[in-house]
């Protein structure tokens, strides 16, 4: 059964991540929902770490692309290069080629090296030399980045956000999990002992559990009164898109799944709002606000069906 997989994964990440069960949650829902995820955060609180729990546990083909101001488009969807025995350019496959590329630290990268990955994410494909090529079947971006205040930093425009169907933040452990973090043993070697959870064919099984999650007609209507809301409040100056309720949708399928259920609920949407429309949406005027917020103003104004 879909639910007792799911709870092997839950209980295998947090023997990793402690203290921390709704965000791995809230990134297994992202995955099950099969949309990119982008962990926002300061350094050192276990960004990078979560990314390689799920590659481990899911069974998947992993590469890492540490993102810098230097970098280059071609450094990541690969670069064609004269192969003199043939007397012609060979196309040679960046490391996007992988089913679950986690790209760190994506906003130290200039806009035109984050850009390469718009495609990539939207399409599952890669356009280069006239040519087009699939990426390999699943395909998954974690990125992380920095907040935008720390140096060095480039902010993620719009359209590279609302590629991300999450975006999620780890935090601070609590005093019992930094506790058990400080007198365990350390978190490199207890990944490298890491098994996979999946069988071959478990992770499609997976997703096409949760595509089949029923929603019925009052949550549909729920979903629509928040994206009318959010368009149409004074408080907020960019709305949520379709695009958007479709994320919300998907990813409150995958929560439901993840609960042992095959219908959503109007709390599995209140769940993964957060994650998936604290990023898409702006405040009205000047002063930023906190996602949260946001967010939490959404909820709060729209009534439960």
């Amino acid at each position: 059964m879909p639910i007792h997989i799911a709870n092997r994964l839950v209980a295998a990440a947090g023997r990793i991540i402690l203290g921390k069960e709704h965000a791995v949650r809230l990134a297994l829902a992202c995955v099950l929902a099969r949309g990119h995820l982008l962990i926002e955060d300061i350094p050192g609180v276990g960004k990078t770490t979560l990314a390689h729990v799920l590659a481990r546990l899911l069974g998947l083909q992993f590469q890492r692309i540490q993102f810098t101001s230097d970098m280059l488009p071609a450094d990541i969807v690969g670069v064609s290069v004269f192969d003199q025995r043939d007397g012609a350019f060979r196309f040679h496959p960046g490391p996007v080629f992988s089913q679950l590329v986690l790209a760190d630290e994506i906003n130290r990268a200039t806009p035109k090296a984050q850009s390469a990955l718009l495609e990539a994410m939207e399409e599952r494909q890669i356009s280069a030399e006239g040519r087009t090529w699939p990426l390999p079947e699943p395909f998954f971006v974690i990125a992380t980045q920095n907040p935008s205040d720390q140096i060095g930093t480039f902010a993620l425009p719009e359209s590279q956000l609302d590629r991300f169907l999450m975006r999620i933040s780890l935090g601070y452990p609590d005093r019992a999990a930094e506790r058990a973090l400080l007198a365990g043993e350390d978190r490199r070697e207890l990944l490298a002992q890491l098994p996979a959870v999946l069988q071959p064919g478990e992770l499609e099984t997976l997703f096409a559990a949760a595509r089949q999650v029923h929603a019925g007609p009052r949550i549909l209507d729920y979903v629509q009164a928040l994206l009318a809301h959010s368009r149409e409040a004074s408080g907020f100056s960019l709305g949520l898109s379709p695009r958007a309720g479709l994320a919300l949708l998907a990813a409150a399928r995958a929560w439901a799944l993840l609960a042992g259920r095959d219908h959503v609920l109007p709390e599995d949407i209140q769940a993964v709002l957060p994650a998936v429309a604290g990023h898409r949406l702006r405040p009205a005027g000047d002063a930023p606000q906190p996602a949260d917020t946001l967010t939490r103003r959404l909820i709060e104004a729209v009534a439960l069906p």
